[in-house]
């Protein structure tokens, strides 16, 4: 089986989303990367009947965002979704925002989010009918490379003496 990222979300770049450099400004970015995680939610089956089914939703608990190219207001832009991993309660996720037909990375983004109950705000097991899903698409993207941001940490290099 050919197994690739998929494209849960397509948008473009709106006027009140650009700043003074007449760029994307960074905080649409997440947004952007933000509406694609709902839409992977939807795929798995925590769209909004799954989360009153089974009164569970993700949490992110963790998020790294690297800004690649510049994205100017007009631009058509989608996000490119892959499950990295899973266990029962967290998925570790990477974004890849691109330009539709483009392979040039514009900016990536690694998250680790985290099943919760929504009664209890605390951490659960997926619910089994999502379990399924999740695992499917951990299965799909399995043979995939890991994105060249994943695992970046941020630092400066040592001073030299």
């Amino acid at each position: 089986m050919h197994c690739r990222p998929f494209t849960p979300y397509r948008t473009t770049v709106l006027p009140e989303w650009v700043d003074y450099n007449g760029h994307l400004r960074d905080a649409f970015y997440l947004l952007i990367f933000s509406h694609a995680t709902d839409a992977l939610m939807d795929q798995l089956g925590l769209d909004e009947a799954g989360r009153a089914r089974s009164g569970h939703t993700l949490y992110t608990l963790e998020c790294h965002l690297n800004y690649l190219a510049e994205v100017k207001q007009g631009a058509a832009v989608e996000v490119h979704t892959q499950l990295l991993a899973h266990d029962g309660k967290r998925l570790h996720i990477h974004h890849d925002l691109r330009c539709p037909g483009d392979a040039a990375s514009l900016a990536q983004s690694e998250q680790m989010l985290m099943n919760i109950d929504s009664a209890s705000t605390r951490s659960a097991s997926f619910d089994p009918q999502v379990l399924l899903r999740v695992q499917a698409l951990g299965e799909a993207h399995r043979g995939l490379p890991q994105p060249a941001c994943v695992g970046r940490l941020i630092a400066l290099p040592a001073a030299r003496v």
